[in-house]
């Protein structure tokens, strides 16, 4: 289940495919997301020297986190995958139209991943169809439910 989500992303890119990654992340980090005081939709994911990073994510410090330590909310932090599924990333996000984007922030096995995903931008008529389809999706479920003696109501 995910902590943090990325809805802008949903809204602004066409999500080809998903892949999950680790995150590097200090402990006050993990105990902020962990509370749900993180957000990722302003973030991006970019490559550097084969490797990738997760840049402006906020993570909100807890009440009670260490004093002895300088606190960067908004720090660069790497991504960890194994090296095959990075060069693959690298090599379908270097075609025109396309980055990686994050999805959401979630906990497998008590560590936190981040679902990154291959994305296309959408254009505005893009964006209008896929809302007008969702609007119509939403307005077919309304005619079909029932009611309480299993009639349809019109």
């Amino acid at each position: 289940m995910a902590l943090i989500q990325n809805k802008r992303a949903r809204h602004d890119y066409a999500i080809e495919e998903k892949f999950e990654a680790g995150l590097v992340l200090r402990g006050w980090e993990v105990k902020s997301v962990r509370a749900s005081r993180a957000q990722i939709n302003l973030a991006h994911i970019y490559v550097r020297d084969g490797e990738l990073f997760l840049c402006n994510a906020h993570m909100t410090p807890a009440d009670q986190v260490c004093t002895h330590e300088t606190l960067e909310t908004n720090r660069t932090r790497k991504l960890l995958m194994h090296k095959k599924e990075i060069a693959k990333l690298i090599g379908k996000s270097e075609r025109a139209g396309y980055t990686l984007v994050p999805l959401d922030l979630h906990f497998t096995r008590g560590r936190v991943k981040v679902t990154v995903a291959l994305a296309r931008g959408m254009r505005e008529f893009e964006k209008r169809a896929d809302e007008s389809k969702k609007e119509w999706k939403r307005e077919q479920e309304r005619i079909m439910k029932k009611d309480a003696r299993g009639r349809h109501i019109l």
